[in-house]
């Protein structure tokens, strides 16, 4: 199991981050990306062999990060960090210094609990703005994901345009650490 790098406390509970390890992760990992409800993950149908080959390459390469994220202790969710000048975005937008890009996929639940959604998205922007390089969030989900849109405005971003990434149309979008804070209603100290 890897090291915990990053931990939050929320109303609902305690969160933390801690890197992907595909030795004991893998068949979790597979049950999330290719469930129903992560149609926009893009990888329904997809083998453990596949995921893993996917995922190995993100834990490979200098400029893209895979993250699990637990809930009181347990695995609640995925988390991917990219450097969009190198990964993702290349050719599709002008990218500012202290720019990150990310994703995120929270687990299926049995009993859904309100307000946990958000809570996750929190947590995973609290963690990439604690890096002090970080100004700017980027993220692209597809045009469809209304679901993630709402989640997204609820923490500050601003859709720039809309993209056309080879797998899907996306809604460019941007978060400042300032936006992020009044979005959350956080002051600085």
């Amino acid at each position: 199991m890897s090291e915990i790098i990053f931990t939050r406390t929320d109303p609902l509970g305690e969160f933390a981050i801690r890197p992907l390890d595909l030795d004991t992760d893998a068949e979790l990992l597979h049950g999330w990306v290719t469930h129903p409800k992560a149609v926009f993950w893009m990888m329904q149908g997809a083998s453990l062999d596949h995921v893993v080959r996917e995922y190995r390459k993100i834990i490979e390469h200098p400029h893209h990060d895979a993250f699990i994220g637990l809930y009181n202790g347990t695995p609640a969710f995925l988390m991917e960090r990219y450097d969009p000048a190198e990964v993702e975005l290349v050719g599709l937008y002008e990218p500012e210094e202290g720019d990150v890009g990310m994703h995120f996929l929270v687990a299926p639940a049995d009993k859904p609990i309100h307000g946990f959604t958000l809570a996750v998205i929190t947590t995973v922007m609290e963690m990439l703005f604690a890096d002090p390089k970080v100004r700017r969030v980027v993220v692209e989900p597809d045009v469809r994901n209304t679901a993630v849109h709402r989640l997204n405005a609820a923490v500050g971003f601003e859709v720039a345009r809309t993209i056309q990434k080879p797998e899907k149309t996306a809604l460019l979008s941007f978060c400042t650490r300032e936006q992020f804070l009044a979005a959350t209603r956080r002051t600085t100290e």
